[in-house]
């Protein structure tokens, strides 16, 4: 694996990734706020549950809702607002979904026609953190399909 996920533990509520991505930030930005290719590469292959709607509203105050499942009956929903939107630098966002969600800060740094992501999560609690952990496990499938994405994005946004 050429750019490896790393995936530390800051402090009792945090939680930092970071990877670098083959492309300049404004396209890995690009697929971290189009619900189109946000789709494409989001859902983990390996978990073999598909993202059945992706709503993204990207802009301070807009919101966003994602939901997982096989069928309309049984989905599971991810949601939140944007609380800050620097294209292509900086996406900063809540996740409602739990009492225990985190704010999740992402940054995008460009050098060298590559981009350097950072995924910070500040939870509400040790225990909150602790509870989400094995999901973050996922991140590294995650950033590795979105690796697979860039590469025809590059002359195509």
């Amino acid at each position: 694996m050429t750019n490896p996920t790393k995936v530390e533990r800051k402090s009792e509520r945090e939680l930092v990734v970071t990877r670098t991505f083959d492309g300049p930030a404004h396209i890995v930005f690009e697929a971290w706020t189009r619900p189109e290719l946000f789709k494409l590469w989001w859902p983990p292959k390996s978990l073999g549950v598909p993202l059945r709607s992706c709503a993204m509203d990207v802009r301070v105050g807009g919101g966003y809702r994602l939901e997982f499942g096989h069928d309309a009956a049984n989905v599971m929903a991810f949601f939140g607002k944007y609380i800050e939107v620097t294209p292509p630098a900086r996406l900063v966002w809540t996740n409602d979904e739990s009492e225990d969600g985190a704010v999740t800060t992402v940054t995008f740094e460009e050098k060298d026609g590559k981009t350097l992501l950072v995924l910070h999560e500040l939870y509400p609690s040790k225990a909150a953190l602790d509870a989400s952990i094995g999901a973050s496990e996922g991140l590294a499938e995650q950033f590795e399909q979105l690796d697979e994405l860039l590469a025809p994005l590059g002359a195509n946004v």
